[in-house]
């Protein structure tokens, strides 16, 4: 079992920044790949960003690169997500998911967050 809990989310105003933390805590070494997707009110979740915990290598959506930074910190276990010039369109609930392998779909992800509330007023 891996266990996540997300922090940092809250209310920004457009242009500007948050960062969210993703602390993993169980069987951590059984999931290489840690992911963050988001779900506004009436859309289905979306992938926003995704990184290989071993070798770094990272995924973006398009809607979000060259404004969010997903990064890791192996030794506390914790994945962040860096949101810069953030928009109203960005506003959803966060959740942060472990996976075997990189994917940009939900189903591969089979432990998740339970989510932390982004909010940026226009």
């Amino acid at each position: 079992q891996v266990q996540l809990v997300e922090s940092g989310g809250g209310l920004v105003q457009t242009g500007g920044s948050l960062r969210l933390s993703c602390a993993a805590s169980g069987r951590t070494f059984s999931r290489n790949v840690m992911g963050w997707f988001r779900q506004a009110p009436g859309k289905e979740r979306e992938f926003v960003a995704a990184i290989i915990r071993s070798g770094g290598n990272t995924l973006y959506a398009d809607s979000v690169k060259g404004r969010f930074t997903i990064s890791r910190a192996n030794a506390k276990n914790t994945v962040y997500l860096q949101m810069d010039k953030l928009k109203p369109d960005d506003t959803a609930v966060y959740y942060c998911a472990a996976a075997g392998g990189m994917a940009v779909t939900t189903l591969p992800y089979d432990y998740w967050g339970q989510g932390t509330q982004v909010t940026v007023s226009s």
